[in-house]
């Protein structure tokens, strides 16, 4: 019998956008499965592609603006407009991402948020009432610092000097806001697909600065720093804004986006969800078949393709996994029908990179042949 699939993949990180996986599993299923029907829709939960699958979701169309990267170079972003409901959608990783700047090059303490400034204030100028962000994938670790003295807010010491970097924090002694904002009245929604709070062993820079290149003894100065930060802004704005939930997200962006735009936290695949009208999607469906570059045990930690897979259960779906690799398998198969990846169920790993598209197309041909 044929069946009515929809194919709601994550990007493979460093080979596949979420579009491009979504076409190499139809191209595959369609040749085992010719008859079934497939449906289409690249997910992002807030990381890299955030920009790309949210603008076609939105019909949003692309605009460019001069700014810097993380590490001050200059560059053209790419962020998207919707005229009619006034939406902006601004993907971090086009901005300050780490995929951006040559590997092991800079450390996260010559990095900041700087260049988000610009395109927060591209946005108000075009008129934005709402703008989503997604903030994974960044290069950085200073609780969107940089981002905030792109807005006008300055720092000061205890001599009234204003701090250039975000590794001066520990001398801060107070915050002064801009005389106007260029993003108030922007409502700003920050898709985050992590809970974790600023500070603590659960924190930005313990937790995710590793990725961006933080060594251990790099720990005491980033907390330290991030810690009086987190101070002064509480006694500023009398809330602390550290202990929220995403607040660490993306080396702290999530904290200065919330403390110095008043933006809010939401759930990246629960945007998605609704953006995508993913659940009248899924009435109907026999089969969904999802994945992302590796799937283990922190996809079933609020990762967009494990809440797919979660969505899925409830109406008894089937909903099956496709990875670049796999760990964790007896976990994942708790949550998901069935679970399969390239490698080393189809190739090597270095030949699955390398043509990551092609042997995508034949793991997808290889589990629809399982389903006849």
């Amino acid at each position: 019998m044929p069946l009515k699939v929809l194919v709601v993949p994550d990007k493979f990180k460093g080979t596949l956008t979420a579009q491009e996986a979504a076409e190499a599993i139809a191209r595959g299923w369609r040749k085992a499965r010719p008859t079934d029907t497939l449906e289409l829709l690249p997910m992002s939960d807030g990381g890299d592609g955030f920009g790309e699958v949210f603008s076609r979701l939105l019909r949003a169309k692309a605009q460019t603006v001069k700014t810097v990267d993380a590490a001050h170079y200059p560059t053209r972003a790419r962020w998207w407009w919707e005229p009619k409901s006034k939406t902006a959608i601004i993907e971090s990783a086009r901005v300050i991402g780490l995929a951006m700047l040559p590997p092991s090059k800079f450390h996260p303490f010559d990095l900041d948020t700087s260049g988000l400034g610009a395109v927060l204030q591209a946005a108000a100028k075009n008129g934005a009432r709402h703008c989503l962000i997604g903030i994974g994938g960044s290069a950085t670790n200073d609780a969107g610092f940089g981002m905030a003295r792109a807005l006008g807010w300055r720092f000061l010491d205890g001599q009234g000097a204003a701090l250039e970097r975000w590794t001066d924090l520990s001398s801060l002694s107070r915050i002064v806001p801009p005389e106007s904002s260029a993003v108030k009245g922007m409502k700003i929604i920050v898709a985050v697909d992590v809970q974790n709070r600023l500070l603590g062993p659960r924190g930005a820079s313990r937790v995710y600065g590793p990725q961006k290149g933080l060594r251990p003894q790099d720990f005491p100065l980033a907390e330290r720093c991030l810690r009086r930060l987190a101070e002064v802004t509480t006694k500023h704005f009398h809330r602390d804004y550290s202990v929220l939930p995403g607040a660490g997200a993306a080396g702290g962006l999530g904290f200065g986006l919330f403390a110095f735009t008043g933006a809010r936290a939401r759930s990246g695949v629960e945007l998605f969800a609704g953006y995508a009208q993913l659940t009248r999607r899924l009435r109907g469906v026999d089969l969904v078949l999802t994945g992302e570059g590796a799937l283990d045990k922190s996809t079933l930690m609020g990762k967009g393709v494990g809440e797919i897979a979660r969505l899925c259960r409830r109406p008894g779906i089937p909903c099956i996994g496709l990875a670049g690799i796999l760990n964790d398998e007896s976990l994942l198969k708790r949550r998901f029908t069935g679970v399969h990846c390239l490698a080393p169920e189809m190739t090597s790993p270095e030949r699955a990179k390398r043509r990551a598209a092609f042997w995508l197309g034949k793991l997808a041909a290889k589990v629809a042949r399982g389903r006849g």
